[in-house]
């Protein structure tokens, strides 16, 4: 006894989808990472340098090849503050 192809179409049709969202979750995060491949299993100096190239190009995956910081960099300070209890 066969199985009529039109109960197989919502199978097809989901499995179209799934395909199209992680096409299309795949090219937003290759966007986002400025055209590189997603990093996985950082650690806190890879976060501290990533975030120190996210002030100095305005990416986070950009990297700059100049010998001196552009100005207001001086004063872009990564540190955080705790608010004192008093």
């Amino acid at each position: 006894m066969g199985v009529p192809f039109e109960a197989l179409i919502p199978f097809g049709i989901m499995l179209g989808m799934f395909g199209v969202t992680g096409a299309g979750l795949s090219k937003i995060r290759h966007m986002q990472n400025g055209g590189k491949r997603a990093r996985h299993s950082l650690d806190q100096w890879d976060r501290q340098m990533m975030d120190r190239d996210r002030r100095l190009t305005g990416m986070l995956r950009g990297q700059a090849d100049n010998a001196e910081a552009p100005p207001g960099f001086e004063l872009n300070n990564p540190w955080r503050l705790e608010k004192r209890i008093i």
